[in-house]
């Protein structure tokens, strides 16, 4: 299945057209949490996994459950405790609900017409479930991406303002999450470097999203487990120490945020070496902030086996996945893979996709 295809062609072309979008997994490369704590960030999305979501026109609007991810038929009482122990209560429906929502409330405030018709909604992901790879925000972006062709409003809804929808529809839900997701998401593709600056946000409500080469990036590797078990503990007190003044918090937050500046400027000058000392910095910082507890033994293990042989490694995300570049090459790589084998870890090749913007979505970026 080819993991870049066309998107398909917007309602105003065809009413009875059947619209169908992907929205990749995402990897924060440097300067994650800091987006939550108005910092910068590099993030980019990866062709290894991706949600998909399918709009079909209808005479009553319907939002079709999915066959796996929202099942409520089951072999036996024994068969739901298993399956609700391993993948929980929730599937995708309520995220496609909530995009419906959020979407039209904005719309509507800002005087956007939308024609009467009703249609079908569905979607599919490969994403692996607790990773940190963004899974459930590229089932949202997906779908968000089909409501803007069938309304034909894709030129009226500025791609800035895209990741807010979808954050805004997360937030319906009770997720707690911040724009870097979203924001890699929407641009489909290519590397994003993101300042979310206090003054900035405050203002405009968005950050700066500035569009890199995604050629700049070295060979990089994902590493993850088939059946997450330990995820850490997703609560955690910082942010509420960030916001009572908290020094240590705060001024390790802001380094946090300075890496996503000093990868940009490495990247650019290919210097690989940096790179490597970034990448596990921002792993070190975010350990000393929110500890071994909140982080799970699991995913520092992940960290700690890629690092044994000599390759930097990092979250892709909170947990779940890690992110590793072996500067050796393949010798490393090799060792790489063994090790991970050793531990029970699966560690794949970063497929990187180019952006997927198309000319009626680069029209409405905002000018530098």
């Amino acid at each position: 299945m080819d993991p870049n295809p066309e998107p398909a062609s917007s309602g105003d072309e065809n009413n009875n057209a059947v619209l169908e979008h992907r929205s990749f997994a995402r990897i924060g490369f440097l300067g994650n949490p800091s987006d939550v704590y108005f910092g910068r960030t590099i993030s980019f999305t990866i062709g290894n996994f991706w949600a998909s979501a399918k709009l079909e026109p209808s005479d009553h609007l319907l939002i079709k459950p999915h066959p796996y991810h929202d099942l409520v038929r089951f072999d036996s009482l024994d068969n739901l405790v298993c399956r609700l122990n391993s993948e929980g209560y929730y599937g995708g429906v309520r995220l496609l609900m909530a995009i419906c929502k959020v979407f039209r409330s904005y719309c509507k405030d800002n005087d956007i017409h939308l024609h009467d018709r009703n249609f079908t909604l569905s979607y599919d992901t490969n994403i692996p479930r607790q990773t940190g790879l963004s899974g459930s925000s590229a089932i949202v972006s997906a779908t968000l991406s089909c409501l803007l062709d069938f309304y034909s409003v894709r030129h009226l809804i500025r791609i800035e303002v895209r990741p807010n929808l979808i954050l805004n529809a997360e937030k319906e839900l009770g997720i707690v999450a911040g724009l870097q997701d979203r924001v890699a998401q929407v641009y489909g593709g290519g590397l994003v470097h993101m300042d979310f600056s206090k003054e900035h946000m405050d203002r405009v409500g968005y950050g700066i999203y500035t569009i890199m080469d995604i050629n700049l990036l070295p060979p990089l590797h994902l590493i993850y487990t088939e059946n997450p078990s330990d995820s850490g503990k997703v609560h955690s007190t910082v942010r509420r120490k960030w916001l009572d003044g908290d020094e240590f918090i705060i001024s390790s937050m802001a380094e946090i945020a300075k890496l996503a500046e000093e990868g940009r400027t490495a990247l650019l000058n290919k210097d690989y070496t940096k790179l490597k000392l970034l990448m596990n910095r921002n792993f070190d910082l975010r350990r000393s902030i929110f500890g071994d507890e909140c982080l799970g033994a699991v995913n520092i293990e992940m960290v700690e086996v890629a690092r044994k042989i000599g390759a930097a490694a990092k979250f892709t995300g909170s947990g779940g996945a890690v992110v590793a570049f072996c500067p050796d090459g393949p010798s490393q790589v090799k060792l790489l893979k063994e090790e991970c084998k050793k531990a029970g870890f699966i560690v794949e090749p970063v497929k990187l996709v180019p952006t997927r913007l198309n000319n009626s979505d680069l029209k409405t970026l905002s000018k530098p």
